[in-house]
């Protein structure tokens, strides 16, 4: 069970969809923008006609290169796309496009919805001849990300095909009803947190054991509190590994993300707390079990997954496929139910699998994670992901997704690929 007596407290109050209660925890950064921040590309903040109700955070002259795309939701949800301009201002500088919901000083509440809006007109834009940034943005590199409640409508898009990663800020998922939101994650997510006097800490290390296996991961505290540094001068800290972390995962730029990877990582044996899931630096399929960084101290254990009802039940198996497969219902509801599938290498190492799902008749997919799927109804093929497909012999991953109708007595088999 996940840790909620504090949150809870100030959701007793909330008045916005999703987390407006978070809003006495978060305050507009008093501390001066440094103006234009500390990288190479002078940055300011603008606002556009084609994208109300946002704040825009860009390099003052775009440089040649393109600029990847970084959406944001603001401690409490806040409407003022100014509440982390500081750190919104430095991660522009660094040549990227930051759009935060919410427009300058603005009042009110936000939602999920507007990052998706913000990657919409992003994406429209860098295509619309006449357009300042006509051919200027790279819209296969977008990153979503939030702080504190924005946190919790980052991970409400972190399922957004164009996403490329999630960035999750001192925020964890509020209730275990909420967690199907891990379990369709499929991109490499990372989490910057306050420590373990963060009010979101214990969320955040409940959502860090309930991540699909093999995804890649990276979670850093830093003994700030919930607050964390985004008022100080460029972002402060946060700001700074913020940098870091976009320039690996949106840039290529693997000298940054060896601040991320690996025993001896650059935020290894500094302040900061470091652990690790699944990471390589050049995004390939990773070791089968790396091993993690310490964790913080004190770790309280995350709350397991609830067990699936009922039992899975092994598919047949693939022949010579090399693999197996085993299907479970874990959630079923009127009209609908969450299933996964555990696959299973056989006595020797494979590269990939494909598992034929046969669903029940009437039942549809309605989404997916750790798996690609071709087909929604009948006999569904699902692919491994990008990270999840190589196994050692014996090893085991596995795939879920949401549907309508019944989940019972679907049927799974699995060849190796």
């Amino acid at each position: 069970m996940r840790k909620r007596s504090i949150i809870s407290a100030v959701l007793a109050a909330a008045v916005a969809p999703i987390c407006a209660g978070m809003v006495a925890l978060t305050m507009t950064p008093t501390a001066v923008a440094a103006v234009g921040g500390s990288g190479p590309y002078p940055a300011d903040y603008e606002t556009s006609t084609g994208l109300s109700n946002h704040t825009i955070y860009r390099p003052g002259t775009l440089p040649s290169e393109k600029l990847p795309i970084f959406v944001w939701g603001n401690g409490g949800c806040s409407a003022n796309g100014l509440s982390q301009q500081n750190f919104l201002r430095e991660i522009a500088s660094y040549g990227f496009l930051a759009i935060a919901s919410g427009g300058p000083n603005a009042s009110g509440s936000t939602t999920s919805q507007m990052l998706t809006q913000s990657i919409d007109w992003a994406v429209a834009e860098n295509g619309r001849q006449g357009s300042k940034y006509y051919g200027k943005l790279d819209t296969t590199k977008i990153a979503v990300g939030g702080y504190s409640c924005g946190g919790l409508e980052a991970y409400a898009v972190s399922n957004d095909s164009r996403v490329t990663t999630t960035t999750i800020f001192s925020s964890g998922l509020l209730n275990d009803s909420d967690d199907y939101q891990l379990r369709r994650l499929t991109k490499p997510i990372a989490y910057f947190i306050g420590g373990t006097s963060d009010i979101a800490y214990p969320n955040a290390i409940d959502d860090w054991g309930k991540l699909p296996s093999g995804l890649p991961a990276f979670m850093g505290n830093l003994n700030v509190g919930h607050g964390g540094t985004y008022g100080q001068t460029n972002g402060g800290e946060f700001g700074r590994v913020a940098v870091l972390y976009l320039k690996w995962r949106l840039k290529g730029d693997t000298t940054a993300g060896a601040n991320f990877v690996g025993p001896n990582c650059g935020l290894c044996n500094t302040q900061w707390q470091v652990q690790q899931k699944n990471l390589t630096l050049d995004g390939g399929t990773p070791s089968p079990s790396p091993s993690p960084s310490p964790s913080p101290s004190p770790s309280p254990s995350p709350s397991p997954s609830p067990s699936p009802s009922p039992s899975p039940s092994p598919s047949p198996s693939g022949g010579t496929g090399g693999c197996s497969a085993a299907y479970s219902v874990s959630n079923q509801w009127a009209g609908g139910f969450v299933a996964s599938v555990n696959v299973t290498a056989g006595g020797a190492a494979i590269n990939g699998w494909r598992v034929a799902l046969t669903l029940p008749s009437g039942a549809t997919i309605t989404s997916i994670w750790s798996g690609v799927n071709s087909g929604t109804s009948g006999t569904v093929t699902v692919t491994n992901a990008s990270y999840n497909g190589r196994l050692s012999a014996g090893q085991s991953t596995n795939f879920g997704f949401q549907g309508t109708g019944t989940g019972a007595g679907a049927t799974v088999t699995c060849t190796a690929t």
